[in-house]
């Protein structure tokens, strides 16, 4: 569904990306993680075009981007950013169906699709269609993104972080939702975040990216066996002291 050759993004003499390889299958939710300026956002963008790759080429679906306008092949693919990004002078519904609108989706589709997604994303439609969004919450505001991304029906769907600021309670809610419309939706993702335990709750395969190489790509049971290497072997300690942490916890040898 998406494949990657030779990417590569260089800004002056600095290669922020260098020669990634990828492939991600139809249906699979890929992560892509590594330290603060590994190059997995910067990775991300290339996919759609947001940030144009110095070498290299991508193709969806077979289709080699650099064929297509830029805001033609962004719209056949859903997008959500950081910290929601929405657009501030609209109200729910219409940052949900903005993008279908530039499609030519008749008014009763766009309507009827946005109700969907509300309700997808655990947000009643009556209550929420014509909310500014500065009344919504923080969580509310990355259930509308999430909306949004996938509003104009795509098959592929790059998500930069998008739970990264939220409380543990609608994370998780969060994640489980992502989950399902994935599974029903039948989805292609790409997923940025630099949290482990994340990357191992929600990905297929898991690619680690440092200084801007790909370093190891697997499945997390497979990286959890063998990391392969200590860069990989330092992401998984973080969730494995978080577990063990618990069960002291929970065999009474935390704090009371």
């Amino acid at each position: 569904m998406i494949e990657c050759r030779g990417l590569t993004k260089c800004y002056g003499d600095s290669r922020v990306v260098d020669g990634v390889d990828l492939e991600v299958a139809k249906g699979e939710v890929l992560v892509l993680i590594g330290a603060s300026g590994s190059g997995k956002t910067t990775t991300l963008k290339m996919l759609n075009r947001l940030i144009e790759p110095t070498e290299g080429e991508v193709r969806i679906e077979g289709v080699d981007t650099r064929s297509l306008v830029p805001h033609v092949l962004r719209r056949r693919i859903g997008y959500g950013a950081q910290h929601a990004g929405l657009f501030p002078h609209l109200n729910v519904a219409e940052n949900i169906g903005v993008t279908a609108r530039l499609l030519g989706w008749s008014a009763n589709r766009i309507d009827a699709r946005v109700d969907e997604l509300l309700e997808r994303v655990q947000l009643a439609p009556q209550d929420y269609r014509g909310r500014p969004i500065s009344a919504l919450s923080g969580g509310e505001q990355q259930r509308v993104s999430l909306a949004r991304a996938l509003a104009a029906e795509p098959r592929v769907l790059l998500l930069d972080e998008p739970f990264g600021a939220l409380d543990p309670v609608t994370r998780d809610l969060l994640q489980q939702s992502l989950l399902e419309l994935v599974r029903d939706l039948r989805l292609t993702v790409a997923f940025v975040t630099h949290d482990m335990s994340e990357a191992l709750l929600l990905g297929d395969r898991i690619a680690f990216l440092e200084a801007g190489r790909l370093t190891r790509v697997g499945a997390p049971a497979e990286l959890l066996r063998d990391p392969a290497n200590e860069g990989v072997a330092e992401f998984l300690r973080a969730p494995r002291r978080q577990v063990e942490r618990m069960e002291s916890l929970l065999g009474g040898g935390g704090r009371e």
